[in-house]
């Protein structure tokens, strides 16, 4: 089973910047489609960003298209999600997601149960 480990969450104020990273470990086969997905208090959880590394797309909420960048880092099996202009509706426990096999990009809209393997999460809080 993947195990998913995610990092770089913290406090930032509002309109600063956060990097979290995603690594997939336990396993040796390439992983084509990741993801962030967000949860606030008291809310479902929601898709924030997706990837196809294969395919080198990519795909974001309206909520946070121009502010938030998805990538692959050069290792493998390695996400990053790069969080700009940040705002306090920003803050949730932010989870990494992987699927394989993948042979298209699955759109941030996508409900959670499109993915099968989950991290634990990484909290982000952002202050006004």
């Amino acid at each position: 089973q993947v195990q998913l480990v995610e990092s770089g969450g913290g406090s930032v104020q509002a309109g600063g910047s956060l990097r979290l990273s995603c690594t997939a470990s336990k396993t040796s086969d390439h992983i084509p489609c990741m993801a962030w997905f967000r949860q606030a208090p008291g809310k479902e959880r929601e898709g924030v960003a997706t990837i196809n590394t294969d395919l080198g797309t990519t795909d974001y909420a309206d909520s946070v298209k121009g502010r938030f960048t998805i990538s692959q880092d050069n290792e493998k099996n390695t996400v990053q999600l790069q969080m700009n202009r940040t705002k306090p509706e920003d803050s949730a426990i932010y989870y990494c997601a992987a699927r394989s096999p993948c042979y298209a990009l699955i759109p941030a809209t996508k409900p959670m149960v499109w993915w099968p393997d989950w991290g634990q999460g990484t909290q982000v809080t952002v202050s006004s």
